[in-house]
């Protein structure tokens, strides 16, 4: 990893057990943990390739491999990854910084149908690599492919960043919600989903 992801350098060296702990307890107090997924699942066709970029532990690619997607998911902690491996098999899950993303390289060189970016994963990437990120996103995706990233506005990574970026990466915005759940975006909304889409080639 050329550029330690702020996952590594803003946590303490207990944040990663915590974060699973976390999410294994809502699992079992029997948390809607699934919103994310149900948005991406109406996005595209039964049985698509879906990239859970930024997987963290699992939880949205697990969703979506129950929805008869397949999914890879990468993540740049090694804990996490374990966790999604032990929590959740079927999905191949891998350790990957996405700034330096190349899955052909790992045995993966299909094109995705879609990728989901969730849990403020960009405001946990390295510093200065976001449009990186974006672009070796929107590379593995196959044109006309979609993805879904969902990011507090509080997080450091202003909006207007984001979009800057993403059209520098060959991404066009579609739409944007205020939560995972479609409430309608408004400009004070402390949570942003975006809706991007790589587009077809001419």
């Amino acid at each position: 990893m050329a550029n330690p992801t702020r996952w590594a350098t803003d946590t303490g060296p207990e944040h990663s057990q915590w974060y699973i702990d976390r999410f294994r307890r809502l699992a079992t107090e029997g948390a809607d943990l699934a919103g994310e997924a149900r948005l991406v699942d109406t996005l595209v066709a039964p049985g698509s390739r879906i990239l859970d970029a930024g997987c963290g532990t699992g939880r949205v690619g697990a969703a979506l491999a129950a929805r008869g997607h397949r999914v890879v998911g990468v993540d740049a902690d090694p804990a996490l990854v374990e966790a999604a491996r032990a929590d959740h098999p079927g999905p191949r899950w891998l350790v990957a910084d996405l700034a330096e993303l190349d899955l052909a390289a790992a045995g993966e060189p299909e094109p995705f149908d879609a990728a989901v970016v969730a849990g403020n994963v960009m405001a946990f990437v390295a510093s200065g690599t976001e449009r990186e990120v974006l672009r070796r996103v929107a590379a593995h995706l196959r044109p006309d492919g979609v993805v879904a990233v969902g990011f507090g506005t509080d997080r450091g990574y202003p909006l207007t960043d984001f979009d800057a970026d993403a059209v520098a990466a060959g991404l066009r915005l579609e739409h944007r919600f205020a939560t995972w759940d479609l409430r309608p975006w408004r400009d004070d909304a402390d949570f942003a989903v975006t809706v991007l889409r790589r587009p077809a080639a001419a």
